[in-house]
């Protein structure tokens, strides 16, 4: 197991890595168009928690307006997943750029420099958020048993159909249950697809 885990650290690592290096215009053409389409910055720091409750800072592309975290609380009642998550279909705080990159996951990429550090995997259960987490149930804190990864069975299996986080979390366990190097290289390739598909949101 222990090699098992040096091989996916590894993978992680060159991956990230290279695309970082290769998508280097991308990010510079996309930090560009969210300063220039609406106010605040490029990039929204993320706290989240990782593997066994430590906390970390990510980062996104910044997808919403300014202001989004503090305007949450007051949409609680429009919330369409039970559980801790916040989820809603059109939600308002969303930009009309910040729709496109979350349809092609474009939004998700400077997290590659989390998995470059270590934070994250490429694959792995999605990290909550610390407020979030703060509500988790002993159930739900199981799947903070591994390391947090970019993309989860949940992002490739029924994303827009899930409203219960339970049943997210179900398949964060499936995942961790059956993990091996090739259930990874798996769920990397449909990501792949849902990326390249737009169907990231």
């Amino acid at each position: 197991m222990k090699l098992k885990l040096a091989i996916k650290r590894l993978m992680d690592a060159v991956l990230s890595a290279v695309l970082l290096i290769l998508l280097a215009p991308v990010f510079a053409t996309i930090a560009i168009l969210v300063k220039a389409t609406s106010r605040g910055p490029a990039l929204f720091p993320c706290d989240w928690i990782g593997k066994d409750g430590r906390p970390f800072r990510g980062y996104k592309f910044r997808s919403m307006v300014t202001g989004a975290d503090e305007l949450e609380a007051s949409m609680q009642h429009q919330n369409e997943m039970t559980g801790p998550a916040f989820k809603l279909t059109n939600d308002p705080r969303v930009t009309p750029l910040g729709r496109v990159l979350r349809k092609y996951s474009l939004d998700e990429l400077p997290q590659l420099w989390s998995v470059l550090k270590g934070d994250l995997s490429l694959v792995g259960p999605r990290p909550p958020r610390a407020h979030e987490y703060a509500q988790f149930t002993d159930f739900q804190r199981q799947k903070m048993a591994v390391k947090p990864g970019i993309t989860c069975l949940w992002q490739v299996e029924g994303r827009h159909m899930i409203s219960d986080y339970d049943e997210w979390v179900e398949r964060d366990l499936d995942y961790i249950r059956r993990w091996s190097l090739w259930l990874d290289i798996q769920i990397l390739a449909r990501t792949a697809l849902v990326v390249i598909r737009g169907t990231g949101i």
